[in-house]
């Protein structure tokens, strides 16, 4: 449980204080490279697919 408020929240019994959230998880596995193998952008970045 998380408090985002900026003050102390006491937990009294019988208090209804979460609710469920059922989510995707992705599990991945990082691969370090030294370079980046080129794009259909080219060097001009995101938006620049010449389309």
């Amino acid at each position: 449980m998380i408090n985002h408020g900026k003050e102390d929240f006491k937990v009294n019994q019988g208090d209804r204080i979460a609710q469920l959230i059922i989510e995707k998880y992705e599990s991945v596995e990082w691969e370090e490279v030294e370079e980046l193998s080129e794009s259909q952008r080219g060097e001009g970045g995101y938006g620049h697919t010449g389309v």
